[in-house]
């Protein structure tokens, strides 16, 4: 094998999935995460089309599912909490969808460490300093680690990649507000109805909780808002901005926000996609949302990352760990099924985020004519079909 050290940055969902299909085809891996552990926590994800097809060659459908949210569907309500439009989840099985596996994402994180943990190096509360690559690898420094050499980096650190600012250059580059703010977080609620609830308010606000799998709530709050000066690991100031945007909100909001102080995984950050005119440069090559950041209005973030850590490892191992073939196979492999997961759902951003109360009630009006039977097929087209189309290579492992 030409190349045998690859070294991961980042811990998360892509990462660890790109360890364990390395590991199996015989490479050495180090993975890197600046957290001090798995991260807990988050919104629920889905592991939809292809990617489930993915976790079942892992072997991890049956541990998923064991983990999975119960969620009946999706529903908007008004300030008295009265349900104006709802889409289930089994609402278009008809049309041969199959209903997406939801898991919260620190969940599935830490599912991925644990089928990890025995074969790959974990390094936490650490990070990428600096990459060098010369003839023979990338010489690699650390912020707390002593430098050491490897064959190959790939950077599987999120929007606002440590790797991808080092290798490819600044962010600004990179990441495309779409015009919007979300935050996420826990809190000490118990969740009495099994819904994804949803309500909107006018200037482009909404407030949302979620059943978690430990009988709790999580919240979800976004607003439409140009790109604030506001500091990305500065929480305080994130959470007095949420406040004060939404004070004037009503359903559960003031409850909400009373737990947010308190909240060990609350998340803040824009809405953003990630482009890249390429996913790798020398022997450094970037994974899931460091590559192509859908953004969460997708719901395609985490299929893609563990189809691109499938697909990455097992060029690897087809050319022998010469990277210099198997990234740009990787690429061509992907590119357009990574295009598709891109593409927003009908209406967007102002159809999650409607300005107004009229611009409200007429997205409510639509959402119950989508999941009338005369239009289901056509939202099936609009909502559903990103996340198939990709037939998965066979790559045969070596262990």
């Amino acid at each position: 094998m030409t190349n045998r050290t690859v070294l991961i940055s980042g811990a998360g969902i892509a990462g660890p999935a790109l360890a364990f299909w390395l590991h199996r085809h015989g490479f050495a891996v180090t993975v890197v995460e600046r957290a001090p552990a798995v991260r807990p926590g988050g919104q629920a994800v889905d592991i939809r089309g292809t990617a489930r097809e993915v976790v079942g060659r892992m072997g991890l459908t049956a541990r998923i599912r064991a983990e999975c949210v119960a969620e009946h569907g999706l529903a908007y309500v008004d300030d008295d909490g009265r349900v104006r439009a709802r889409m289930p989840v089994h609402a278009f099985a008809g049309e041969g969808i199959v209903a997406d596996i939801e898991i919260e994402r620190g969940d599935l994180a830490r599912l991925l460490y644990e089928a990890t943990r025995d074969d790959v190096a974990y390094v936490f509360d650490d990070s990428i300093e600096t990459l060098t690559e010369t003839p023979g690898g990338v010489r690699v420094t650390f912020a707390r680690s002593a430098p050491r050499t490897v064959d190959l980096v790939v950077g599987a650190d999120g929007v606002h990649s440590r790797t991808r600012a080092l290798a490819f250059g600044p962010e600004s580059a990179y990441v495309r507000p779409l015009g919007a703010y979300v935050a996420y977080f826990s809190t000490p609620y118990p969740d009495d109805e099994g819904w994804f609830l949803l309500h909107n308010a006018p200037g482009g606000r909404v407030v949302g909780t979620r059943p978690t799998r430990h009988g709790r709530t999580s919240a979800l709050f976004s607003f439409l808002s140009p790109p604030l000066d506001v500091d990305r690991r500065d929480v305080a100031a994130q959470q007095r901005l949420l406040a004060a945007r939404f004070a004037d909100v009503g359903w559960r909001t003031r409850e909400l926000l009373a737990a947010m102080p308190d909240a060990a995984d609350f998340y803040f950050d824009l809405y953003g996609q990630v482009r890249t005119d390429r996913w790798s440069r020398g022997r450094v090559a970037l994974l899931g949302d460091a590559a192509w950041c859908p953004s969460p209005l997708t719901g395609q973030g985490t299929s893609l990352s563990l189809v691109g850590a499938y697909v990455l490892a097992g060029e690897l191992a087809a050319a022998d760990g010469d990277h210099a073939r198997a990234f740009p196979r990787y690429e061509a492999a992907l590119r357009a099924h990574v295009q598709k997961g891109q593409e927003l759902p009908g209406g967007g951003l102002s159809g999650f985020l409607p300005a107004s109360r009229a611009a409200i009630r007429l997205r409510d009006a639509s959402m119950r004519a989508m999941t009338s039977r005369p239009l289901r097929r056509l939202t099936t087209r609009l909502f559903f079909s990103q996340a198939d189309g990709l037939a998965l290579p066979e790559y045969a492992a070596t262990r």
